[in-house]
């Protein structure tokens, strides 16, 4: 049976998408899941003794019960922290979609779900001809939106919203990460993004994650899992 599984994205970088995939894969692992991760592509690595390494990617292996080789998790690690297309260009490297399906498939064979994480927002460029958008695509996940609650989040959730439905993939829901705190009208920004989403946040974590996040999101995997269950059983 083929896992169910997740896209994160985000509306930019630096918005929590890693924060939010590692709560969900604890949650998922809390319920009894065997949870696989993935950081397909990652722009911004330190050298270690065993090659480049990437904090998000380290984080989600962290917060997983599934052991599998970090170039499995993680098959595009690139040092400079800039866009994943110019990353790779310094780094000689071009990024394949049809390799990181291969890794997904192998990551999937003993797992329950698979939570993959994006590298910047919906369509950061990988190549010359192949966004961020595309890869979700390829490996037919729904998608969570991770919207950073900042001036400027309506405009960008709601572009990310549109793009994301326009590929006709199923937006799983959608997570505040309150960023600013002194970002004004947060109550109305938020009313305002789920009437025009069409559906309330799965949550939203507070301004610090570490002292929010892990309250906010426990029921995550179990509406997770029902969510799949319902799916299985219509």
């Amino acid at each position: 049976m083929n896992p169910q599984g997740l896209f994160i994205t985000g509306t930019d970088t630096e918005v929590g998408k890693t924060v939010v995939a590692r709560l969900i894969v604890r949650s998922l692992v809390a319920a009894g899941v065997r949870v696989a991760v993935m950081k397909p592509v990652a722009a911004g690595a330190t050298m270690t003794s065993e090659g480049l390494r990437n904090e998000d990617a380290l984080a989600l292996i962290a917060a997983s019960n599934l052991s599998h080789p970090y170039g499995s998790v993680n098959p595009y690690c690139l040092a400079e922290p800039v866009s994943p297309h110019l990353a790779a260009r310094a780094a000689g490297v071009d990024i394949e979609l049809p390799r990181i399906r291969q890794h997904f498939a192998k990551l999937g064979e003993g797992a329950d779900w698979v939570i993959v994480e994006g590298a910047g927002g919906w369509l950061a460029p990988l190549n010359d001809t192949e966004v961020m958008a595309d890869l979700a695509a390829a490996l037919g996940l729904p998608v969570l939106l991770v919207v950073g609650l900042r001036l400027g989040c309506l405009n960008h959730a709601l572009l990310t919203v549109a793009a994301i439905r326009q590929r006709e993939l199923t937006l799983a829901g959608w997570i505040g990460n309150h960023l600013d705190p002194a970002f004004a009208r947060m109550p109305e920004n938020l009313l305002t993004l789920e009437q025009h989403i069409g559906m309330p946040p799965l949550a939203v974590i507070g301004h610090d994650p570490g002292g929010h996040a892990g309250t906010l999101l426990p029921d995550l995997g179990a509406a997770l899992l029902q969510s799949a269950t319902r799916k299985q059983l219509t």
